[in-house]
């Protein structure tokens, strides 16, 4: 398959699909940190997601201002609400184009604003059902694809991620893929595209 992870620059689950055989590029505006910088698109995503058709596309949409965690400052009334809107609309108007480019995709994004526009089912995951003892409840809009099956439920509720310190790259280690679930989507994902 060709395959596009938008908007990932640690290329988890790139790699996750090139391990299984797959034609996998992942998009961000930033250099990669995944270590395979000739499987990176490194420009916009809106231009990557256009440039062709593409069998599958994640997109990992940046999450700051549409967060319910960020409410207190981007919430309705509050000073930066507008950005919080203006986020809303550019990750929509990305999602639609995917939707145009790929019979498959998913869309990612903790608990966020936006998957109450969006008409596609929203599943919930956690890093602990698979094979990580952490949480971060991360949706995922699914536009043609089944549920992500727990692959590994393990012990450990710890809260390493959500009391991540303020710094200059907070958030992009808050972004990262953990392991275990870009497995998951590459494996489980790949197989139902390919059927």
């Amino acid at each position: 398959m060709r395959v596009l992870i938008a908007c990932e620059e640690s290329q988890a689950v790139t790699i996750a699909f090139r391990k299984r055989g797959h034609e996998a590029y992942s998009c961000d505006i930033l250099p990669c940190s995944g270590g395979h910088p000739e499987w990176h698109l490194q420009r916009d995503v809106l231009e990557a997601v256009l440039s062709r058709q593409w069998d599958f596309i994640g997109l990992h949409i940046p999450c700051t201002a549409m967060a319910v965690s960020g409410n207190r400052w981007y919430g309705k009334g509050m000073p930066r609400h507008s950005e919080r809107i203006e986020a809303v609309k550019w990750s929509l108007k990305v999602w639609d184009a995917v939707k145009t480019q790929s019979k498959y995709a998913y869309m990612e994004n903790p608990v966020s604003v936006l998957f109450s526009y969006v008409t596609e089912p929203v599943q919930y995951i956690q890093p602990w059902q698979f094979g990580h003892g952490e949480t971060k409840k991360t949706g995922l809009a699914l536009y043609n694809l089944s549920k992500l099956e727990p692959t590994d439920i393990v012990d450990g509720r710890d809260h390493r991620i959500w009391k991540m310190a303020p710094s200059p790259d907070r958030a992009k280690e808050r972004s990262k893929t953990f392991p275990g679930i870009a497995e998951a989507m590459a494996d489980q994902w790949g197989k139902e595209v390919l059927r």
